[in-house]
């Protein structure tokens, strides 16, 4: 665990004495190490909720001749390009190649589909692969068809190359996230305050919180996405967006971040915010205080040594949060972000009815929750765009709302 600022302990209201002693506010969250990590399927995407619905399978690319390293190679489309995600595992022995194993993958899997925009590749080790929520991989690397050329220079000629991340070593302790199904925000360990009602009857920022915009005379309303980023549902993502021309908050979690840093420069680039959704996507309120804390935290520096830039939002997963979450926040700076319009994209109700409540309930100063790597989302986000600027509404990002 990272140090946790003893300033910001303080301000939360907790001694020292009983952070010695080992005492919290809340009850202690049992830590999961690797061996607690459920078997999951190659490519398995995190967290996926209870009563969540199988969804569609995506198709995947056979590499001619086949790479043993190779697990699978998934690809996808929004209408207009193409990507594929290849998921690669190596033994302790091939850890020394992993630049011409990845170089070898990019390749065949570009030549298996020439119609290809883009090839992402997350090279994991063989005895700790347990899908795309487990430990984190060794090495990631995003192709576009146009840079092939500048990555192959990366790997023989050791050109730098700004789309690869290495696993330096030496990040969080790795924890099984949470499986959190949205529904709306709720307060646990007590009840809200006569601050968090007002916040959510009126809206507007109040006391560091935002459920909604204050202002709901004119149709605007904001666009987020959880659980960024995903190397094959990102480029297609922010392919779309910059297609509508609208700009969104991506409440990004901290590891993913960490192992896809180039998709979450790609947002900044391209005028989108990026929030705070924890390093581990963890339910806080069961947390130690110094434990939930430090989530905070260490999402916060993850995301800023990207940026460059604090961040300003949190969303905290699946909604829930104490007063401990909320004095945290405000303690760091951050307002705590919250929806109106949660469609369940993740729990895979289909097509039809996913776009029937993205519109049904879309609403000024309104904030629409979709998650970044729920393929349905995928699948209707244009149309919905589409029926928005139709209706007159604006979308955009939180910071974008009208003040407040």
């Amino acid at each position: 665990m990272a140090r946790v600022n003893k300033a910001l302990l303080v301000c939360l209201g907790l001694s020292l004495g009983a952070l010695s002693s080992g005492q919290s506010v809340a009850q202690a969250r049992p830590v999961a190490g690797p061996a607690s990590v459920p078997a999951l399927p190659p490519g398995q995407v995190q967290p996926v909720a209870p009563g969540t619905r199988a969804a569609r399978a995506v198709p995947t690319l056979t590499l001619s001749p086949a790479i043993p390293q190779v697990r699978q190679v998934q690809y996808l489309g929004n209408g207009f390009i193409e990507v594929a995600h290849a998921i690669v595992t190596v033994n302790p022995a091939e850890r020394m190649k992993l630049r011409a194993l990845a170089q070898q993958v990019v390749a065949a899997t570009f030549a298996a589909r020439p119609r290809l925009n883009e090839v992402d590749i997350s090279i994991y080790s063989a005895e700790t692969y347990a899908g795309f929520g487990g430990p984190l991989p060794l090495m990631t690397a995003s192709v576009p068809r146009s840079r092939e050329q500048d990555f192959d220079l990366w790997v023989t000629d050791r050109v730098p190359y700004d789309r690869v991340w290495v696993n330096p070593g030496h990040l969080p302790a790795y924890e099984a996230p949470d499986r959190v199904r949205e529904a709306v925000p709720k307060v646990t360990l007590g009840h809200e305050t006569s601050l968090e009602n007002q916040a959510r009857r009126e809206g507007g920022l109040l006391g560091g919180l935002l459920f909604h915009s204050k202002n709901a005379s004119s149709p605007v309303a904001a666009l987020t996405f959880d659980d960024a980023p995903h190397p094959m549902y990102e480029p297609l993502l922010l392919d779309l967006l910059r297609r509508a021309g609208v700009r969104a908050t991506f409440f990004v979690i901290g590891r993913n971040a960490a192992a896809y840093p180039y998709f979450i420069r790609d947002m900044t680039e391209s005028g989108h915010e990026v929030g705070n959704h924890t390093y581990h996507h963890l339910r806080l309120p069961p947390l130690t205080s110094v434990k939930m804390l430090d989530e905070i935290q260490q999402a916060n520096a993850a995301i800023e040594r990207i940026t460059g830039e604090p961040v300003k939002y949190f969303r905290p997963p699946g909604g829930e949060y104490d007063a401990q979450v909320l004095a945290a926040a405000r303690v760091l700076g951050l307002t705590t972000v919250f929806w109106t319009d949660d469609p369940g994209d993740f729990q895979n109700p289909g097509d039809a009815l996913l776009e029937s409540r993205l519109r049904t309930k879309l609403r000024p100063g309104g904030i629409v929750l979709l998650h970044d790597n729920a393929s349905e989302m995928l699948s209707i986000l244009q149309s919905f765009l589409r029926t928005a600027r139709y209706r007159g509404f604006t979308l955009t990002t939180v910071g974008g709302l009208p003040k407040y």
